[in-house]
């Protein structure tokens, strides 16, 4: 039987005026922790655009460890093309004074041969070569030691290969012009002659 105006709870049992407002605020409570497990829609597009520029920033981030990598390669590219720079600068100006060089080891050359051994031609020659030698040298152009090493085709260019029973076969017995590097890269190979 209900009587009009009496508040029952969820067992049916009759309540009085105190505990209707503290079960009113139970079933409050309660509605309130389903609604926080449950979002709302709008905290569902909160989440969707939370997450959506994570992922954007993540690839902004990706893009931007990517361009200072590129940055770092460029940066230290154009550091070795400026050592390659000064280093090899004089290339063309070394092999330019090599045929001068040349000149003057013929010159020494046929003084040996016409029998001047202590003329002052050949000496004056001499001390010309050995100072230009020796200022070239400041600059790291190196004459290529040729006679009596292993043939290095790297170094070295065979004009003839003869029989020496003196020498190691493939040894250089002969420079016909001598070779030079710059800064340890071959300019001119020095043309030898090799044994069988």
């Amino acid at each position: 039987m209900s009587v009009e105006g009496e508040n029952l709870n969820t067992n049916g049992e009759t309540l009085n005026d105190g505990e209707v407002g503290s079960d009113a605020a139970a079933e409050q409570v309660i509605e309130a922790e389903t609604n926080a497990e449950s979002p709302s829609s709008d905290e569902k597009n909160w989440q969707a655009e939370a997450e959506k520029l994570a992922a954007e920033m993540a690839g902004y981030k990706d893009q931007a460890i990517r361009a200072q990598a590129e940055m770092q390669n460029i940066r230290r590219r154009s550091e070795m093309d400026v050592e390659k720079a000064h280093k090899f600068a004089l290339e063309k100006f070394a092999k330019e004074l090599l045929p001068v060089i040349d000149s003057l080891e013929k010159a020494i050359e046929l003084e040996k041969e016409s029998g001047n051994e202590t003329g002052p031609l050949r000496e004056g020659v001499e001390m010309t070569l050995s100072m230009f030698l020796s200022g070239i040298g400041k600059f790291s152009l190196e004459q290529v030691d040729a006679v009596g090493q292993t043939f290095d085709p790297a170094l070295h260019e065979a004009m003839t290969m003869i029989e020496s029973p003196g020498a190691e076969p493939n040894t250089v017995i002969a420079a016909m012009q001598s070779g030079y590097t710059l800064n340890g890269r071959l300019i001119r190979p020095a043309m030898v002659v090799v044994a069988k």
